[in-house]
Parts: structure tokens; C-alpha cells; sequence
């Protein structure tokens, strides 16, 4: 599934509603709403859509928000990043760099020594455990 392109009619067809509004769309789900903001084990954090490698579970952190937080991508060809200017203010966008889903948003106030947190939108990931 990784490194599809298709277009948002494509997956709109191919994913759940909430899913598809969230990812392609550029959607937010409620804060604490996501199983996967306490979620604890080892692993790795796939893209909900094409199914490509984007956080490992080393990087996740909790930081109080409500969604799921990562210090950094898992490599960096796995999240892309752009400006976004909704809402009368200035963020940078992440995206899954293979399929372009919108994940959320990383913000300069994470741990240091990166001091930068990706803030994802848990139905946008899918976790597998390390066996």
C-alpha cells in the first residue's frame, strides 16, 4: 500500500468518513478522543491510508494535549511538512510524505533536545506492537 498516489475521489471511496475527512480534508478530531494518545508499547506508527512508516514509539511522548505526540518523524522521508494559514494563524502542516494525508501539526515547544512536537491526529495512524 505504501507510496500510492491517488487522487482524493480515490480515497474518499477506499476510507472510512472520518478517516477521509480528517486526512484529505485537513480535518482535527477531538482532543482525547484517540486510543493511540495513551498508547504505551513498543512499535511502530503507520499512516492510516497508505500504510507507510511515519513514528516509532521511542519518539512518543505525552504532552498534555490530547493527541498523539512524537519529538520526530521515524525517518526523514516519512513526513512532510508545509505552511498552513487556516484559522488566522501561522502553523506548519505535517502530511505523510508517501500519500499526502494530513496528519496535524509540529510545534517548536516539545522535549528538548529537538524541542519540537509533532501533534498527529490519531485516526490518521495505525499502530503495530514489536513482536
Amino acid at each position: 500500500m505504501t507510496g500510492e498516489k491517488k487522487s482524493k475521489e480515490e480515497w474518499k471511496k477506499e476510507l472510512p468518513e472520518k478517516v477521509y475527512d480528517i486526512m484529505f480534508e485537513s480535518g482535527t478530531e477531538r482532543a482525547g478522543s484517540s486510543e493511540l494518545n495513551v498508547e504505551k508499547r513498543d512499535g511502530m506508527f503507520y499512516c492510516k491510508a497508505c500504510g507507510a512508516e511515519l513514528f516509532s514509539s521511542q519518539d512518543k511522548f505525552e504532552s498534555g494535549t490530547g493527541w498523539p505526540s512524537f519529538t520526530k518523524p521515524a525517518t526523514e522521508a516519512s513526513v512532510g511538512e508545509k505552511e498552513d494559514s487556516a484559522f488566522f494563524m501561522k502553523r506548519t502542516e505535517v502530511h505523510c510524505k508517501s500519500c499526502g494525508g494530513h496528519l496535524g501539526h509540529v510545534f517548536p515547544d516539545g522535549p528538548k533536545p529537538r524541542q519540537t512536537r509533532y501533534c498527529v491526529n490519531g485516526v490518521a495512524l495505525d499502530f503495530k506492537p514489536k513482536e
